[in-house]
């Protein structure tokens, strides 16, 4: 029986300010939703640009608290009233000190189901996080949506596979990973990791990669975000490369159990024999 599902992401180029960012995203979100879109994801630290290029201190002024700061108090408002579900990115204070990357998860109705903090920080030239955020310490939620299940992951994250199978064995069925990666070192992995990801996990992923050079750096972000399928294959083109692009694409959850069932990968699995992977 189908789970049909129309699913959004954005990927946006920096306007300049919070401001001007946050409407812009929010035009593109009424606009998923006029186009049938239940659920839409926004890029790695939305509202902001990418500061970790360079290590400055004026950056901090770019967090806020997490639910009750503006941004996921405007998102709430916004999700209720267009009956979306709405994975909002941004840079979360929690307190003195106490910085991270972060993505709250607002339901249709507009209630706020909880945050997942990024685990993996790199810190190489043009990515500084460790100089912003702490590692994430929430483990890996997956919230219970209007839609279905639905996780994240969050841009380096995507490296390391052990988050990917635990969002999996916590009953994921699509999982969001907002990014900001540049051409160069890691790009051709863009299109090889979430696809592998996804057919070894056994869910939809929806890779969400800012566009365009921005203010605090030259890193050169390529867009080129997609949606694949538990199979690993795409489900339709990719984004562009240069510009700022709204994709909405029907996913059928129901591929999910389908694939599970083809494809014993859980069944399978032999937990009793992996006690080493959890050594340094």
């Amino acid at each position: 029986m189908s789970e049909l599902v129309r699913a959004a992401l954005v990927q946006a180029k920096w306007t300049g300010d919070t401001a001007s960012m946050t409407d812009l995203h929010e035009q593109y979100a009424r606009s998923a939703a006029a186009r049938g879109a239940g659920i839409i994801g926004f890029q790695e630290v939305f509202n902001a640009p990418y500061f970790c290029q360079v290590q400055e201190p004026e950056h901090y002024e770019w967090a806020e608290p997490v639910p009750d700061g503006a941004t996921t108090r405007r998102m709430r408002e916004l999700a209720r009233e267009l009956r979306m579900v709405i994975v909002v990115p941004v840079f979360e204070s929690d307190g003195p000190g106490f910085y991270y990357n972060t993505a709250a998860v607002v339901d249709a109705d507009g209630s706020y189901l909880g945050k997942y903090r990024k685990h993996h920080l790199p810190h190489l030239p043009g990515f500084w996080e460790k100089y912003y955020f702490r590692p994430g310490n929430l483990g890996w939620p997956v919230f219970d949506t209007a839609v279905g299940r639905v996780g994240v992951y969050i841009c380096y994250d995507r490296h390391f596979p052990e988050g990917w199978r635990a969002l999996g064995l916590a009953g994921a069925q699509l999982v969001y990973n907002p990014s900001a990666t540049s051409r160069g070192l890691s790009s051709h992995l863009w299109n090889l990791e979430q696809p592998a990801a996804a057919v070894a996990n056994e869910y939809f992923v929806a890779a969400i990669n800012r566009v365009g050079v921005e203010e605090y750096g030259d890193n050169d972000f390529y867009g080129s975000s997609y949606f694949v399928d538990p199979s690993g294959r795409f489900v339709g083109d990719p984004a562009s490369t240069t510009d700022e692009e709204l994709l909405i694409r029907d996913l059928d959850l129901s591929d999910v159990d389908e694939v599970r069932r083809t494809w014993a990968f859980y069944r399978d699995r032999r937990p009793d024999a992996y006690g080493s992977l959890t050594q340094p």
